[in-house]
């Protein structure tokens, strides 16, 4: 199945809106919120790490005051339970029967503020419900519903008191990225509305409009030679010197889904080579394990990335033809 012209007007225009939406809490950060919005419409989930102060938590907040559906926030510390963040099971006395209390990740968007705050056993709970949709308790499974995503935050900067995010949790975020600090020019208009500051932004879409989103970009067209091309970004990742551990399929199939929401929001109904070197880095660094005598001479992920798109060669063939 194609994606129709219509369809890809509407996921143009309504992607367009969320963006703007946003942008009135978060300035002068629309390429971030753009790839915020990317992972939610792609089915995945976001990693936003940054210093304290950048807006983090505001785009969060914003993204789930966007969608018409339940959001919640969960504050991770080191006291934090696996029960507090999938709910527990409870006896009920006077009716002699066990009572299931959801916890807060049964919302549409879930907000995990500082998550490399809380224990390694509690940052495992949102594992299966990240990858499956689904929660499981006292042996009893339940599902938390559509669309839902996790937007998770960590401060790179403050290590005390923290645990840093294993591999398996890092592969389950789509994207990774940050937020920096914002320009003169953005920083001027944040100042001078501090008195008319909005906190809050109004629904955009409903929760079944998003899910439509989703199937609108799941739909859009791949050329083979577009798909080789990831394949060999991937298999590039694992045969740079400086890595030591490479890019799962996870993360190939992530750059994949990514791609195609990337272009139907620009207005495509088919993707590009652009399109995969545009969500390369966001996708893909935070996947990488490098050597520690790498790490040691400053080589970052980001950079081993980029030096990956500049030696595979992208498809001459043009996606329209």
């Amino acid at each position: 199945m194609t994606v129709t012209p219509e369809q890809t007007a509407w996921f143009q225009e309504t992607f367009a809106k969320l963006v703007d939406n946003v942008e009135q809490v978060v300035l002068g950060k629309r390429h971030v919120v753009e790839l915020a919005f990317t992972a939610m419409l792609s089915e995945g989930h976001l990693l936003l790490e940054d210093v304290p102060g950048t807006g983090k938590t505001s785009l969060a907040r914003a993204m789930g005051q966007s969608v018409q559906g339940t959001s919640t926030r969960i504050q991770f510390t080191p006291d934090l339970l696996p029960g507090d963040v999938t709910g527990i099971t409870v006896y009920d006395q006077r009716g002699g029967t066990f009572e299931f209390h959801q916890g807060p990740v049964f919302a549409n968007i879930v907000l995990a503020d500082e998550i490399n705050r809380a224990s390694p056993k509690t940052q495992s709970a949102l594992l299966e419900v990240m990858e499956e949709g689904q929660v499981t308790v006292d042996g009893v499974t339940r599902r938390v519903g559509v669309p839902f995503l996790v937007v998770a935050t960590q401060n790179p900067v403050e290590q005390a008191g923290t645990y840093r995010l294993p591999e398996a949790q890092l592969d389950r975020f789509l994207m990774k990225t940050t937020l920096g600090y914002p320009d003169h020019a953005a920083t001027v208009r944040i100042l001078e509305g501090t008195a008319t500051a909005r906190r809050e932004v109004t629904p955009v879409i409903t929760p079944q409009g998003v899910v439509g989103m989703a199937d609108i970009a799941r739909d859009v067209y791949l050329n083979p030679l577009v798909l080789d091309y990831i394949a060999r970004i991937v298999e590039a990742t694992r045969l740079a010197t400086q890595v030591r551990l490479g890019v799962s399929v996870r993360g190939a199939l992530a750059l994949t889904k990514a791609a195609k929401t990337w272009a139907v929001a620009h207005g495509r109904g088919y993707v590009t080579p652009d399109d995969v070197k545009a969500l390369a880095e966001p996708v893909l660094a935070h996947r990488l394990i490098l050597d520690p005598e790498a790490e040691f001479d400053g080589v970052t992920a980001g950079a081993v990335i980029g030096q990956v798109m500049l030696d595979t060669a992208p498809p001459s063939q043009r996606e329209g033809d």
